[in-house]
């Protein structure tokens, strides 16, 4: 069995007077989340708290073969809740999410929206989501890259999350871990201000007890404009 270690920070940043970002960490099921809310200062938060309290609820000790459908199902219940306030409120309420965890030599991963997982292998940087974004059909069509996409005035404009909508739209990813791997969640607030490079930079050299706060601190550094979330799973 592989051991893990990791770090996690969320800040409200420079500009904004609530975090509407909300994150969660299941060590001892090997589960972790961000999430990303949207809605104003009585939606967003509401709606990122929504995603990580139905997850954090979920069975402990469930059997490896179960951990993600009961992930998915956990997104999904907290959609319904949200979507129905939205419906109650007549206001458009909703958070992007990240998730990842780990079963036996495996990882999963559950997102929609702009929140992204990273995975450092080998001292290179991959970027393992791809963003349900307004811009991110130019960075697949080759016309620009995700780190120019960060710059582009509709940078913001999600395509999916989770209570927008009737039905939820996740996507997932599968792949193999294996030892050495370092894996980056955040929300934008992070990658609005680092590039592929910086992150490459700082994975690759800061130790598991302060990489968390070193990407935050590029974040505030670079104007703090959004909320800030991070988490960085180290698998040992």
């Amino acid at each position: 069995m592989m051991n893990i270690r990791f770090s996690a920070t969320t800040h409200v940043g420079h500009r904004r007077t609530i975090n509407e970002d909300s994150i969660l960490a299941l060590p001892d099921q090997k589960i972790w989340v961000v999430s990303d809310g949207m809605g104003g200062h009585s939606g967003g938060d509401f709606a990122s708290q929504t995603v990580v309290d139905s997850v954090a609820m979920m069975e402990p000790d469930l059997p490896p073969e179960h951990l993600a459908p009961s992930l998915r199902e956990a997104i999904a219940r907290a959609h319904e809740t949200i979507h129905s306030e939205s419906v109650s409120r007549n206001a458009t309420i909703g958070a992007t999410v990240v998730t990842f965890m780990m079963a036996e030599q495996h990882f999963a991963a559950f997102w929609a929206g702009d929140s992204r997982l990273y995975r450092l292998q080998s001292g290179a940087i991959e970027m393992l989501t791809t963003d349900h974004s307004m811009v991110a059909a130019f960075v697949l069509a080759g016309q620009m890259s995700w780190d120019e996409a960060e710059q582009h005035p509709q940078s913001n404009a999600v395509t999916r999350a989770v209570g927008v909508g009737e039905e939820l739209e996740l996507e997932k990813i599968r792949g193999e871990v294996l030892p050495g791997d370092r894996f980056l969640l955040c929300s934008d607030g992070l990658t609005k201000y680092a590039t592929f490079d910086m992150l490459e930079r700082v994975l690759a050299r800061e130790p598991i007890e302060t990489v968390a706060d070193t990407l935050q601190q590029i974040a505030l550094d670079g104007g703090g404009a959004d909320n800030i979330s991070i988490i960085v799973i180290d698998v040992l």
